[in-house]
C-alpha cells in the first residue's frame, strides 16, 4: 500500500505554499513590467492613478461630501422635531398639573362639545369613560372636538377606530376623564 501522507499538504505548509505562490506571481509581474517600454509603463501608471482616484472618490470622498451637504437640512428637521416634542411634553405637564374635574362637570363639558358636532355625532357615557360615535365629521371638526374635550372636560382619547371617506370621518372614539 502506498504512503499517501507525504502527498497530503499539512496545515503548516498551506501558508508557506500561498506565500510561495504570491512570490512567484510577484516575480512574474516584475518580469512583465520590465518587458514594457517606458511609454507603456507611463500609460499603466496613469491608468492605475486614474482608477485609484476613481475608487477613492467613489468610496471615501463622494459619500462624505454628500453627508456634509445634507447635514444642515437634516439637523434643521431634527431640531424642528425636537421642538415639537418639547411643546408636547410641556402640554402634557400642563394638563397633568390641572386638577381633574368632577365627573358630572366633565360629562357636561363632553356633551357640550359633542352638541357642536350636531346630528353626526352621538355620545354615550359609561362611568369615567365616554364613547363617541361619529358619521361624516370633517377632520377639522373632529380635531376641534378632541381639543375641546381635552381642555374643557380634561378627557383623553384612549381608543379610536376611525375610517375616512368622502363624507368625512366615521367610527368610534373612547375617551376617559376623571383621575389619570
Amino acid at each position: 500500500m502506498p504512503d499517501l501522507s507525504a502527498e497530503r499538504p499539512t496545515q503548516d505548509a498551506s501558508p508557506l505554499r500561498a506565500t510561495g505562490r504570491f512570490a512567484a506571481w510577484r516575480a512574474q509581474a516584475a518580469q512583465r513590467w520590465q518587458a514594457l517600454a517606458a511609454r507603456e509603463r507611463a500609460a499603466v501608471l496613469l491608468a492605475a492613478v486614474v482608477l485609484g482616484g476613481g475608487v477613492l472618490w467613489g468610496v471615501a470622498l463622494q459619500p462624505a461630501g454628500r453627508v456634509a451637504l445634507e447635514a444642515p437640512a437634516r439637523i434643521a428637521a431634527l431640531d424642528a422635531q425636537l421642538q415639537a416634542m418639547h411643546a408636547l411634553a410641556a402640554e402634557v405637564r400642563a394638563l397633568r398639573a390641572v386638577a381633574p374635574l368632577p365627573q358630572a362637570q366633565a360629562a357636561a363639558a363632553l356633551q357640550a362639545a359633542t352638541a357642536r358636532l350636531g346630528p353626526r355625532a352621538r355620545l354615550t357615557l359609561q362611568g369615567e369613560r365616554a364613547v363617541l360615535n361619529v358619521e361624516g365629521v370633517s377632520p377639522g371638526e373632529f380635531q376641534s372636538w378632541l381639543a375641546e374635550t381635552r381642555a374643557g372636560a380634561r378627557a383623553r382619547a384612549v381608543e379610536a377606530q376611525l375610517g375616512r371617506s368622502e363624507a368625512g370621518l366615521s367610527g368610534t372614539v373612547v375617551v376617559a376623564f376623571g383621575e389619570p
